[in-house]
């Protein structure tokens, strides 16, 4: 197909592709999606090899967000049945990522619900990135605490962060659809002002909320000038109580012809697996691993994950590796070009591992954006602390509820609220 040739080209080149070939990738039939797939898997192994890098995340705080974000779970006036608890201690946030890292994690996302920090935040952050940092050498911490004020990534920094991830989840034309509470433009200054701190930009989407294939492609477009080192891709988990409750619009062959679109137009960048892939991928997951260089593990923010050791038998099975000690998960154009900070060991596309120093033996990790994200979108400023901190937990996973054959009803079987890990007394998905 000329379309690939061309687009694998500019690929190994790191040419922007067109809008049209983008478009053009997401009109594929079924038909050729092996094609498709294999025609970004050339990209995605010259600059990443064949290396997964492991994430881990910690939800510092769960619920009772005063933003309106229609995907997610811990919005206001959300009634999904989630956990609601107020700020970890340092060292209990310590303990949870130590958790992560112990299944090979190389980065642990620290996640706060909430619109974005108070400075009173900012230093309960700061003193559990340096927890986190002190007993667990050379993993990377990446902090998601929402819309972020004037001086307060360069604390985080300081702190020792290593990234920020802030989402811009959708296309500005359609963003005011999906929150009114803040805007696109806040998001976008949010992640410039991570950069300018000197923190490695995290941001991506979220796709399945309804979208259009030219909303998909103006976001990642939109992604590709703002030039992250890591594009988390999500896929909505709908969950009962929130607005998009009912959008099933996904199924896996859509999931691969996203995945693929974001690979071609941010062939060098780090491009990862994030919420909602046990839902929406199913059986083709492994697929996914030819497109992506990085994934969550484990259990996401407010929802249930497969197990750990699933996903490390599945990227074994599926030929690839999980990045090791030594390594850097960007290419070196990308490595240097972050001047000594997270990925700043020097790479090549056959040795591109993560910033992190501890070797697999049995992984965890999690997703995002409350109702299926990658590190959460939102953060927490100036809410009351909630009353339910001690909200009792159920012991073991939640049961799932019964399959709904109405048409057009939510698919809630497939989606089991996460009640263990992070600000609970049960053991991770690890």
């Amino acid at each position: 197909m000329d379309l690939l040739n061309t687009l694998v080209d500019k690929g190994l080149r790191r040419e922007l592709p067109t809008r049209e070939e983008a478009l053009a990738v997401l009109a594929t039939s079924d038909d050729d999606l092996l094609d498709v797939v294999a025609a970004a898997g050339k990209v995605r192994r010259q600059w990443f090899g064949r290396r997964v890098k492991l994430n881990y995340l910690v939800n510092l705080k769960s619920g009772l967000c005063p933003e309106d974000c229609s995907y997610c779970s811990q919005r206001l006036g959300s009634k999904a049945g989630i956990l609601k608890y107020t700020w970890l201690k340092p060292d209990e946030a310590s303990k949870a990522a130590a958790a992560g890292v112990a299944g090979g994690a190389k980065r642990v996302c620290l996640v706060a619900s909430g619109r974005g920090p108070t400075d009173r935040d900012v230093d309960r952050v700061t003193r559990t990135i340096e927890a986190i940092k002190e007993q667990n050498e050379g993993v990377e911490v990446c902090a998601c605490l929402g819309l972020l004020s004037d001086g307060q990534a360069d604390r985080l920094r300081s702190a020792g962060a290593d990234a920020y991830n802030h989402n811009l989840n959708t296309s500005e034309e359609t963003y005011g659809a999906i929150t009114t509470t803040h805007t696109y433009a806040d998001r976008v200054e949010t992640v410039q002002q991570a950069q300018a701190a000197g923190l490695s930009a995290c941001s991506g989407l979220i796709a399945g909320m309804g979208e259009s294939d030219k909303d998909l492609v103006d976001v990642v477009f939109a992604l590709r000038d703002l030039d992250p080192d890591s594009v988390p891709v999500n896929f909505l988990i709908p969950f009962e109580g929130t607005p998009l409750a009912k959008e099933w619009n996904l199924t896996p062959q859509r999931c691969l012809r996203i995945l693929a679109m974001v690979r071609f137009v941010c062939p060098d960048v780090e491009v990862r697996l994030a919420g909602g892939r046990e839902v929406h991928l199913r059986s083709m997951q492994p697929l996914a691993l030819h497109l992506v260089n990085s994934i969550f593990l484990g259990d996401y923010l407010t929802s249930e994950g497969q197990a750990g050791q699933a996903d490390l038998d599945m990227i074994a099975d599926a030929g690839f590796e999980v990045e090791g000690a030594g390594t850097t998960t960007l290419p070196r154009h990308r490595a240097d070009a972050l001047g000594g900070g997270c990925g700043s060991q020097a790479a090549t596309p056959e040795k591109a591992g993560g910033c992190g120093s501890h070797e697999p033996s049995g992984a965890s990790g999690c997703g995002s954006h409350g109702g299926g994200g990658g590190c959460g979108p939102c953060g927490g400023h100036g809410e009351p602390e909630p009353a339910d901190a001690g909200e009792s937990v159920p012991a073991g996973r939640t049961e799932t509820a019964p399959r709904t054959e109405t048409a057009g009803a939510a698919r809630t079987d497939l989606v089991a609220v996460r009640r263990r890990g992070a600000g609970t007394d049960l053991a991770p998905n690890a």
